[in-house]
């Protein structure tokens, strides 16, 4: 098991180049078993989810490739099954859509219940009622979703009780081959869904409202191939720029979509950091003797302060002269990295979804432990700000979600390197 060792105190320089979104990636990744045309995604990152991704297709019948720099080659030319077994569905939430294509192509689907972080309960009811209401018939059995739609899904309005990014999406790709028209009413409003709904018109799917809270599908008998490309992560960028922001120095990045992070920029100047955007790049600056001013948040469905990036954020606000509160209003179980950010020196009190965050004048190197993806986010950017050494272990949570994180932050100064545990 690797773990991530950080000499901290050094400020960070230079560029760092945006990766594709992995929230987008994995399900356009599932768009494959739309049709038996090729599929080419293009600005694919590497990464663990994407991997085991490709796993679950290639067992569903899927031949899958990677090709030079950041391309990915799907072909669903046959499917040679329609199960989704636990050991290849526990390792990642994500991969539970794929019920919703097989439904869709197959009329029938047998997939394990979802495993992922434990950041929260996050049930699949929606999901599953989403797929009721296009006509399915659903059947828990030992574990496993046990679908059918004989004679195919058909349209329907489907208003979702609140909202939901994998249901919308779920609901979007099951209906784009469904007979009729599908409404979709409060769904989620994501740029990973206006990306998923780009790639399946590009498919020949006929959306409109994707990036709306309602959504409508025209169900078409024939998905073709295309070539597309995935958009840029904006949680990989709020990451860095919030790191840039915690440790201090000069990070431009690049292959960003600052637009969509709204929500997070005024907070980085609110919180002392200047940020200069332009059409490609966003540039983070903090003088590094300069000590953080304190910001309160709460994590808000988008256009909102996107959940994702809560940790990373209350790393900074423990460095900042006074007191922060950040809420939590999406995930029940989220402030899992607060014991550890305590363990480098940070005073933080959680009360059920707040936390009382009163800015230290530094954290101090220790060895922590990541709990789950966005938290390792959280400490690498703590252990960087930190005097002496921090060694961060189980990173296989990193690496689900950040591709070469400690290359990428060597190539602006930090004295950071992966061993061996």
């Amino acid at each position: 098991m690797d773990k991530i060792v950080i000499e901290g105190g050094t400020p960070l320089n230079g560029d760092i180049t945006i990766s594709g979104a992995k929230n987008s990636a994995i399900k356009l990744m599932a768009v494959c078993l739309l049709t038996d045309e090729p599929l080419e995604l293009t600005n694919m990152p590497h990464l663990r989810d994407t991997r085991s991704m490709g796993g679950l297709l290639e067992h569903l019948g899927v031949k899958v490739e990677t090709g030079p720099g950041s391309r990915m080659f799907l072909h669903a030319a046959t499917l040679s099954s329609t199960e989704a077994p636990y050991d290849l569905v526990r390792k990642m939430r994500a991969s539970f859509n794929v019920l919703g294509p097989l439904l869709a192509r197959e009329h029938k689907a047998r997939v394990s219940l979802p495993g992922g972080c434990a950041i929260g309960a996050r049930p699949v009811d929606l999901h599953l009622k989403a797929m009721e209401s296009l006509g399915a018939t659903i059947e828990l059995e030992d574990g496993y979703v046990v679908a059918s739609a004989k004679g195919g899904l058909k349209g329907a309005e489907i208003t979702f009780p609140f909202v939901s990014v994998g249901a919308t999406e779920h609901a979007m790709m099951a209906a784009s081959l469904a007979q009729g028209e599908t409404v979709l009413y409060n769904a989620a409003r994501e740029p990973e869904i206006i990306d998923l709904a780009n790639c399946l018109n590009a498919m020949g799917a006929q959306i409109v409202g994707a990036g709306r809270s309602e959504v409508r599908i025209n169900g078409v008998k024939k998905l073709s191939g295309t070539s597309y490309a995935v958009v840029p992560d904006r949680i990989e960028a709020g990451t860095y720029a919030l790191a840039a922001a915690t440790v201090g120095g000069k990070v431009r990045l690049v292959n960003v979509r600052s637009d969509h992070l709204g929500s997070l920029w005024p907070l980085i100047a609110q919180a002392g950091a200047k940020v200069t955007m332009d059409e490609a790049s966003v540039l983070i600056e903090r003088n590094p003797k300069t000590r953080l001013r304190p910001v309160d948040v709460e994590t808000q469905a988008y256009p909102g302060f996107p959940t994702d990036l809560q940790a990373q954020f209350m790393a900074m606000c423990c460095l900042a002269d006074g007191v922060s509160v950040i809420r939590e209003n999406i995930f029940e179980n989220r402030f899992m990295h607060c014991p550890e950010l305590i363990r480098l020196g940070a005073n933080i009190k959680v009360t059920g979804r707040e936390a009382i965050v009163r800015g230290v004048k530094e954290f101090h190197g220790a060895p922590v432990m990541a709990t789950d993806l966005r938290a390792s986010a959280s400490l690498i950017a703590a252990g960087l700000a930190a005097h002496g050494e921090t060694s961060i272990g189980r990173v296989y949570h990193l690496d689900r979600g950040f591709e070469h994180i400690e290359v990428k932050l060597g190539n602006c100064g930090a004295n950071i390197r992966r061993e061996r545990e």
